[in-house]
């Protein structure tokens, strides 16, 4: 009888010591199995310093949707990681902003939240942006890493609209440039990826922020960058085509008069270990976006 107590009460302790798997603030994308759904061979980019910034797997409408690297310090994003849907030009600008409730507390199902209208307890401010930082600032617009138009079903395109996956972009930088690189891509990958498509989209910051009642909130980044990689795509496409891939990426001030300049995800990753905090091993796509085997890559295959 002792035995079996002592049993019992070691395989307690164990269920006690898991990771919450309902929670979206986790130590690894791969404690939620479907998380790593949208990293290209389940691998984050590696090489991101410091370990204080917070794994988030976004969860709506009880499924996670894309990852999310966050900075509470900064309070925005250091990147977002999703898989592109193939989708039309159509927008939805009527979802509701949310936040999200475990960079707080551990408790609930995990799921992003809708903003209350009335009172939101300061832990939540603490932890991250809400909607009066944005209230009253004229020259920034909340600017989407995963961009609402690169999904088409509607629960991933409400997902997007989580403050955690928003940063303050200079208004005719993100209705401009940004919007149309983001259009150029859709179209790329609509017509020239055969299988599944992974982006991954950044920033770098200096330093500037967002006010509001003599406090710094929001970080203001710099730049913002991105990079796709789809090994499974068309061979036979025009050839300015398939010299942008598997993978290709851009780069972009957050500015009034900045241009998108497309490059190789080697060059960006060179570029990003001048403005961000990053390691000797900075690798924004496993193998560098390169298929492990001589066959097309099958995102089913990945465990």
């Amino acid at each position: 009888m002792v035995l079996v107590m002592s049993a019992f009460k070691r395989a307690l302790w164990m269920i006690l010591l898991l990771p919450v798997l309902s929670a979206t603030v986790v130590e690894d994308f791969n404690h939620i199995e479907t998380c790593k759904n949208s990293l290209y061979m389940g691998t984050p980019p590696r090489g991101i310093l410091p370990p204080s910034l917070k794994k988030i797997c976004q969860r709506y409408a009880d499924r996670p949707r894309y990852v999310t690297l966050f900075d509470p310090e900064t309070r925005i994003p250091v990147y977002s990681a999703y898989t592109f849907k193939k989708t039309d030009r159509s927008t939805h600008v009527d979802y509701p902003w949310m936040y999200e409730p475990q960079l707080a507390e551990t408790t609930g199902n995990g799921n992003m939240m809708p903003f209350p209208t009335g009172y939101l307890h300061k832990s939540f401010e603490d932890t991250q942006a809400v909607l009066d930082d944005y209230s009253n600032v004229v020259q920034y617009e909340r600017g989407q890493l995963n961009p609402d138009q690169h999904q088409s079903a509607v629960e991933d395109r409400a997902a997007t609209y989580s403050l955690t996956n928003v940063v303050p972009m200079i208004r005719e930088f993100n209705i401009g440039p940004w919007r149309e690189y983001v259009e150029r891509i859709r179209i790329r990958l609509n017509n020239f990826c055969l299988g599944r498509a992974y982006i991954v989209t950044g920033v770098t910051t200096t330093g500037n922020t967002i006010r509001r009642n003599n406090q710094n909130r929001v970080g203001i980044p710099d730049e913002l960058w991105s990079a796709y990689c789809c090994t499974d795509y068309d061979v036979n496409a025009p050839h300015n085509v398939r010299t942008l891939l598997p993978s290709f990426a851009a780069v972009a001030v957050n500015s009034l008069d900045s241009e998108v300049t497309e490059m190789r995800v080697q060059d960006l990753e060179k570029h990003l270990r001048g403005k961000m905090k990053v390691d000797e091993n900075f690798q924004i796509f496993y193998a560098n976006c390169r298929s492990p085997s001589s066959l097309p890559f099958s995102p089913e295959n990945v465990d």
